[in-house]
């Protein structure tokens, strides 16, 4: 059993956890997480299985890592549990039967002998040790009075309030990565969409893009509607970094994009080469449109940013059209004559040269999409612990670094014309100003002698 509480207590193990903790932070900072196993082919190639397997694209709810929190966490509650009692006897159960001997073996002691009756020495230590904020307790004895005045005890404990904050922070930790939710929400203006398990709907009444003058995005803006069944309970416009927080739920403005599967193109078709034989139809995805000549054209799919994966399939690289593509079919009189992709930045794609028929010219020339604001929805249980635990952890080192305990002991015994004082002082920081606090103490003591 000690073994067991050696291992768990050890100093070693905190280190170990803590290297191995810190690495597996940096590396869920340097990977994205939670991003889509298409992303991750284009990013890392044949090592995205290895890195999905081993959860290193969602590392902070990976069953190692939250076995490793759990872990650290023990270490540090046997660590303090160990620790702590003994912290506790000091403070509030003080070892009183100590004798000049053991005065005498501290680092900052003296031997006094002054010229007054017991009760007035023993009177004036009260006095002065109380102008220096130190709270006494004493005990009679057979040969003479031991007296300790101590200040600052809390600093003991320095330590202890780091843990416990570490505690709560990693307790934090594990409810975030067990219990947290979070959800993208693609809304278009006017549609309502459930929160799941939150027993309410939000409602997007507006979302605008604010642009600078030269281009480029400012800010984006959504006009959201809280209903709890269909009573509309808060209306407010969240913008980034401006959330939105109902029941524990906070709203951001994380983005916006298009919806592309639902994209209108315009194909221009071109005859024999002529000018005067084109012609252009707007279609949308999935739907089919007749043209002269009994041309029939059927827009399959939509990319606003085609690239091939490592298998050869086409595949959106991003939600910007950084390159558009549509698949295309074109038949005549139920003959299929083309099927293919074409791109609106490169139109010679679009060239089609069927054995019965004149040449024939296709070109992606533009595209439209409906606009949507990304609303990104999360609820974390573990929030608040991990903000009270910072709290803590600036008390707890403000306690262990600027609020160290002093202790300064006193051993009285009545002469005939005469007391004989022992004093000794006792800190384990700060052991200068200790040694000036008695200089200062004694010679008032002298004074009042």
């Amino acid at each position: 059993m000690n073994s067991v509480l050696r291992f768990f207590s050890s100093v070693k193990l905190a280190i170990i956890l803590i290297i191995i903790l810190t690495i597996a932070s940096i590396v869920g900072t340097l990977i994205p997480q939670h991003r889509s196993h298409e992303e991750y082919l284009l990013r890392y190639g044949q090592l995205t299985s290895l890195l999905e397997k081993i959860q290193l694209t969602k590392v902070y709810q990976s069953f190692w890592y939250l076995a490793l929190l759990f872990l650290f966490a023990l270490n540090l509650t046997v660590c303090t549990l160990l620790r702590l009692p003994p912290k506790v006897k000091r403070v509030f159960r003080p070892n009183l039967h100590f004798q000049p001997a053991d005065i005498a073996a501290l680092r900052f002691h003296q031997k006094l002998q002054l010229n007054a009756p017991f009760d007035s020495v023993r009177l004036n230590i009260h006095k002065i040790l109380k102008s220096h904020h130190y709270h006494l307790r004493e005990k009679k004895g057979d040969s003479g009075l031991a007296l300790l005045a101590r200040k600052k005890m809390a600093g003991l404990f320095g330590a202890d309030v780091v843990h416990l904050a570490l505690l709560l922070i990693l307790s934090g930790g594990l409810a975030s990565g067990l219990f947290s939710f979070r959800a993208d929400l693609m809304l278009h203006e006017g549609e309502t969409v459930p929160i799941a398990q939150a027993g309410f709907f939000v409602r997007l009444d507006s979302f605008e893009t604010e642009y600078y003058p030269g281009g480029q995005v400012k800010d984006w803006k959504s006009r959201l509607t809280i209903l709890e069944g269909e009573k509309e309970v808060i209306s407010r416009t969240i913008e980034v970094n401006h959330p939105l927080n109902y029941k524990k739920y906070l709203f951001y403005q994380s983005a916006y994009g298009w919806d592309w599967d639902k994209a209108e193109v315009e194909i221009m078709v071109r005859l024999g080469g002529e000018p005067g034989l084109e012609e252009s139809a707007r279609i949308k995805i999935g739907e089919k449109v007749s043209l002269s000549d009994s041309l029939d054209i059927y827009v399959h799919r939509f990319l606003p940013d085609f690239v091939l994966d490592e298998n050869r399939r086409p595949f959106s690289r991003s939600n910007e059209p950084n390159n558009p593509a549509a698949l295309v079919e074109v038949s005549r009189k139920g003959e299929k004559i083309f099927s293919g992709w074409l791109f609106a930045r490169f139109p010679d794609f679009g060239q089609v040269h069927p054995d019965k028929s004149a040449p024939l010219s296709l070109q992606l020339k533009d595209f439209t999409a409906s606009e949507y604001s990304v609303i990104h929805v999360s609820r974390d249980p573990g929030l608040g612990f991990i903000w009270t635990g910072c709290a803590l952890i600036m008390l707890g080192l403000f306690l262990a670094f600027y609020w160290p305990p002093r202790e300064i002991r006193f051993w009285l015994k009545e002469e005939t014309d005469r007391t004989v004082v022992f004093a000794g002082g006792l800190a384990s920081k700060q052991r200068e100003n200790l040694a000036r606090e008695m200089e200062l103490i004694i010679a008032s003591l002298k004074k009042r002698k």
